[in-house]
């Protein structure tokens, strides 16, 4: 019989590619990594894995091996919830992963409703960029989280999680306001003009040579200002790095450079200094967990309660995230 957390590990390092990785996300050392799928070769009976130089490639019967450990672990996830909603009555710990915009706006109204519903479930919020989110759900570190997509950088499958769509967002160009007062917005966003703009790319090539504020590399919110300026046939020249859209605000209200924020990054009072564009496209943002814990009593709960904190502004436009 396969052992389940072999199966695991296997299906961990058809994801991160290398057996250090699986070892530094699980908290295990690599030669225990390297011994356990050594044994989970001995008990399949042929071999699952060839080394290319640092790296461990899956053959044939280790690729087909992770398909029926991704349906192994879904059902355990549908058997968990199935035991928990026998059980009656949430409690213990919801380890949530939320980004910065949504914990500042939407968690927190959701959060409060959970605990009135819910006394004796213990939600607890980690600060994890989207990029970051699979891996910490397929390890365990997460139960729930919140991720994000933009147009020009969609969310790719992952296997093994589940995304549920909540909510679209708007984009605005955030540019130093020249000497004029910013108008009232629309949509959440003080200082927007109404309507999009009849060609995005126009409005982006008018900062060709401006310097940017985007986010840290290696983040969604990052790729996302680089490929719309790429798209609009410059890449940005990049002043400063913050991954804060408050702060992102105050250096374009400080004349620092220009930057692509989104709608709930831009909320508040409206800043005279600022002004806002609407552009064209969109930001969506999901609830993902792990393939099968959907029905899980607290990850539904969360869910409905985030679903009923969403203003009606942003509930309107929901899109596949």
């Amino acid at each position: 019989m396969l052992d389940v957390r072999r199966l695991r590990l296997l299906r961990e390092l058809a994801g991160r590619g290398t057996i250090a990785a699986v070892a530094e996300a699980l908290s295990f050392s690599p030669s225990a990594v390297s011994q356990q799928l050594g044994v989970l070769e001995r008990e399949a009976g042929l071999p699952l894995l060839e080394r290319t130089g640092r790296r461990v490639r899956l053959t044939p019967a280790g690729e087909n091996l992770v398909r029926h450990a991704e349906a192994v672990l879904e059902r355990l996830e549908q058997a968990d919830a199935d035991l928990a909603e026998a059980r009656g009555g949430l409690s213990g710990a919801l380890r949530i992963g939320a980004f910065p915009t949504a914990t500042r706006t939407i968690v927190p109204a959701a959060l409060a409703a959970l605990a009135r519903r819910h006394p004796g479930l213990e939600p607890m919020v980690c600060e994890t960029d989207p990029a970051a989110v699979a891996h910490a759900l397929r390890a365990g570190d997460l139960d729930v989280a919140l991720v994000h997509a933009y147009d020009f950088v969609p969310a790719e499958r992952e296997p093994g999680l589940t995304t549920e769509p909540l909510y679209g967002e708007a984009m605005y160009l955030a540019e130093p306001a020249r000497g004029a007062t910013a108008t009232a917005g629309t949509s959440g966003a003080p200082g927007a003009e109404a309507c999009p703009p009849p060609d995005q790319g126009a409005a982006l090539r008018a900062h060709a040579a401006s310097p940017w504020i985007t986010a840290t590399p290696g983040t969604l919110c990052h790729t996302m200002t680089v490929r719309a300026c790429q798209a609009a046939g410059f890449t940005p020249r990049v002043r400063h790095w913050m991954d804060d859209f408050a702060a992102v605000l105050a250096l374009v209200a400080a004349g620092q450079g220009v930057a692509v924020v989104p709608q709930l990054g831009a909320t508040g009072p409206a800043d005279p200094a600022v002004h806002l564009t609407r552009l064209v496209m969109q930001r969506r943002t999901g609830l993902a967990f792990r393939s099968g814990a959907g029905a899980h009593p607290a990850v539904a709960a969360f869910g409905a309660a985030l679903r009923a904190a969403v203003p009606p502004d942003l509930a309107g436009s929901r899109a596949e995230a």
